[in-house]
């Protein structure tokens, strides 16, 4: 599948797996790929690997469409990012332990997901309808495999931090 991946990307292979992921769903609405793709890049980490990754409208609503960003599965966290159009940009990251539930909407002409976060849900629309099983499969198996993953490593940090206040009450 050409959105997966299992490497660091840089500024040209984030923006090559959008480009395939527009080129099989070519009715998702995307914008300005390439300025995204380069805010994606910068903020990957060495130790990052992609998992999935697609373009989207950053919005819930289906007429305002210049609100484009790339959103990354990655084996550490979900990554939302989206240049502006005149300077800045707006990068959300959310980690396992703040991932609650996604839902899936498919529409007459287009699609969307909410992904429910603690603090927030980030709605992305305008996916082409016959997308959403692929990145709803998606989705469903990173969190699968990164949820119990991170909950054993923070379940083994805290019994750490209580060893370490064990000590320190018996001294």
């Amino acid at each position: 599948m050409g959105e997966k991946t299992g490497k660091k990307l840089n500024i040209n292979d984030v923006n090559l797996l959008a480009y395939n992921f527009l080129k099989k769903y070519p009715f998702t609405i995307s914008w300005r790929i390439r300025q995204h793709s380069r805010i994606m890049a910068k903020h990957l980490n060495p130790d990052e690997e992609v998992l999935y990754l697609f373009p989207a409208q950053k919005n819930s609503n289906n007429i305002s469409i210049y609100e484009t960003c790339l959103i990354a599965f990655t084996n550490k966290r979900i990554l939302v990012a989206r240049k502006n159009i005149f300077w800045g940009y707006q990068l959300f990251s959310v980690t396992p332990d703040l991932f609650n539930d996604f839902e899936v909407y498919k529409g007459f002409i287009f699609g969307r997901l909410d992904i429910d976060t603690a603090k927030e849900v980030i709605k992305l629309s305008n996916i082409d309808p016959r997308a959403l099983v692929e990145i709803e499969t998606n989705l469903s198996e990173y969190l699968l495999k990164i949820k119990p993953r991170f909950l054993k490593q923070l379940e083994k940090d805290m019994e750490k931090d209580m060893e370490k206040e064990k000590e320190k009450e018996k001294k």
